[in-house]
């Protein structure tokens, strides 16, 4: 790209130039730590302290930023001017926000907020949340798969690469009310699976579940009554 031609519709997002000569001033030490970071010498939180306690006007972290303005301007390029490569991205952030999306829906519990006091009891909480969240994932999966394989066995013409496109994070079937009892034995046998739906049939209604803030005491019976409905057919 010129630095005397003018870009309009991306003008905002080209700022000043990347200093080719500091980078290659510091060429063999940025390969230096590289080559620690991989190998394990030294731990990335470590090395991003050291540079930050060496001052803001420390070459060697203003050629790592330099470099990695390299990097930034390649991905921008690659941006601008491959639409494929877009669309990849904007699916991948798409997946990230479902992802996102469900972990709020299961935590449902004291209005989402974590109220508890000490660091260990917030980590045991995140990660009771990953281990829900994984749960609700793997379960989707399994039928999701189920549900591809019998469509292809119709005769239905299913691409792997649509495929790529679907997200395991649904959750308009689950019900994360309630509670729910599980018996552990030592030797765990699968259970059969629940038959699949018939796409021929009455659809099943989904349930709008209640907002955690602001939910009025009256719609409490209400919600019960339709917890008692979905028994039969949540996920959960």
């Amino acid at each position: 790209m010129s630095t005397q031609q003018r870009y309009e519709a991306i003008e905002p997002l080209l700022k000043g130039t990347i200093n080719r000569k500091l980078i290659l001033k510091y060429y063999d030490e940025l390969l230096r730590i590289t080559g620690s970071l991989k190998k394990g010498y030294v731990p990335a939180s470590l090395l991003i302290e050291k540079l930050q306690t060496s001052g803001r006007h420390s070459e060697l972290a203003r050629a790592a930023q330099e470099y990695g303005r390299v990097g930034k301007s390649i991905f921008l390029c690659r941006y601008f001017t491959i639409e494929n490569y877009r669309r990849r991205i904007n699916a991948q952030l798409n997946k990230g926000e479902s992802l996102h999306a469900l972990r709020a829906f299961l935590r449902c519990a004291n209005e989402g907020a974590v109220r508890k006091r000490q660091p260990e009891e917030h980590l045991d909480q995140a990660l009771c949340l990953t281990i829900l969240t994984n749960a609700v994932i793997y379960w989707n999966t399994i039928y999701m798969q189920e549900a591809v394989d019998r469509l292809r066995e119709k005769g239905y013409e299913i691409l792997d690469e649509d495929l790529a496109h679907v997200a395991p994070s649904h959750y308009a079937h689950i019900n994360p009310h309630g509670k729910m009892h599980f018996e552990v034995h030592d030797g765990l046998v699968p259970r059969p699976r629940r038959p699949l739906r018939d796409p021929q049939a009455a659809a099943v209604p989904q349930v709008n579940w209640p907002r955690r803030r602001g939910r009025p005491k009256k719609q409490t019976a209400t919600r019960e009554v339709m917890n008692a409905e979905t028994t039969g057919n949540d996920g959960g």
